[in-house]
């Protein structure tokens, strides 16, 4: 195959094409991140109210391992469907952000279910961090200013909630999804929104 030097004016056309084209799929799949961002919220707000009502030892295990598998799950399919139907172009941005994304909800999934016991007092911290991690390199990704500030204050929140005692760790689990998942996700559906009027 013949490689053609590129000239800096067509890289960086090349490379402001690729991020647009990847800001463009993150816009029409901006549902996904209010959807983690609902489950994480949903969850650790049921915790609480199980726990006034003295069931959370009954329903807790239970209503966890539930929520979160049928999220990926949901998103899995959601995500196969959309690529193979639309067939949307799949850049290197998009693959990169994408295996981070699945890598990272995955490890999450482990380190809550299998090495609870071992975290302890830094789990939710940990957790709070790894996704701030995630939701920052995203927006930087495809320069959306709202996920990546959202992702700053979120890793904020992992660093406070250390501070935390272990009863409170749950608060910040919420503010950290209203803060870094849903209201970015939802600045993100109204870009979309904003584009195709």
């Amino acid at each position: 195959m013949d490689k053609k030097n590129l000239t800096p004016e067509e890289s960086l056309l090349l490379i402001t094409k690729t991020i647009e084209e990847t800001k463009q799929r993150f816009q029409k799949n901006g549902h996904i991140i209010i959807l983690w961002g609902v489950i994480t919220f949903t969850v650790f707000f049921s915790q609480y109210i199980l726990v006034l009502l003295g069931l959370y030892k009954k329903f807790d295990i239970i209503w966890t391992t539930i929520l979160f598998p049928l999220g990926a799950i949901y998103t899995f399919i959601y995500t196969r469907k959309n690529i193979n139907k639309k067939n949307l172009p799949k850049t290197l941005l998009t693959r990169v952000i994408g295996t981070m994304g699945w890598v990272m909800g995955m490890n999450l999934m482990v380190l809550g279910f299998l090495f609870r016991q071992q975290l302890g007092d830094a789990m939710a911290p940990v957790f709070i961090i790894l996704l701030a991690l995630s939701m920052i390199v995203t927006g930087a990704s495809i320069k959306f200013k709202p996920l990546f500030i959202g992702g700053l204050l979120l890793n904020l929140i992992g660093f406070f909630t250390f501070y935390l005692d272990r009863d409170y760790h749950g608060f910040s689990l919420m503010l950290g999804a209203v803060i870094g998942l849903i209201i970015p996700g939802i600045l993100l559906n109204n870009a979309r929104r904003k584009e195709n009027v």
